[in-house]
């Protein structure tokens, strides 16, 4: 059994299946769990919108789903996915693409 949080949301990391890379993290209600299921394309809940949301919709970049694997405690998600596209809103292939610093300053790493 899923251990969703206070909110029902659980937290996803979304994997691309072809090559391991890290994508995204996303929140996944159930009912947006349930549409990923049935679709065979990841939905996610948004909480600053707190709505549904189909990856991709409005920009054509969807994340196929490959497979979903929970960690040992059940709290956590990961998507195994094949992209259509970029998956970042800025435009980038994963939205890892910056290096925290010291200084609390982040820096571009590159894609």
């Amino acid at each position: 059994m899923l251990k969703f949080d206070d909110r029902g949301l659980i937290p996803a990391i979304i994997q691309d299946a072809g090559n391991g890379d890290v994508l995204m993290l996303g929140y996944i209600s159930e009912e947006s769990l349930k549409r990923t299921l049935e679709s065979g394309q990841v939905w996610f809940y948004s909480r600053s919108r707190q709505e549904l949301w189909h990856k991709g919709a409005t920009s054509g970049n969807y994340l196929n789903l490959r497979a979903i694997f929970k960690d040992c405690d059940a709290d956590t998600l990961l998507l195994q996915v094949d992209p259509t596209g970029p998956v970042c809103h800025t435009g980038r292939r994963s939205c890892f693409y910056r290096t925290l610093e010291e200084d609390g300053d982040d820096e571009e790493a590159g894609d």
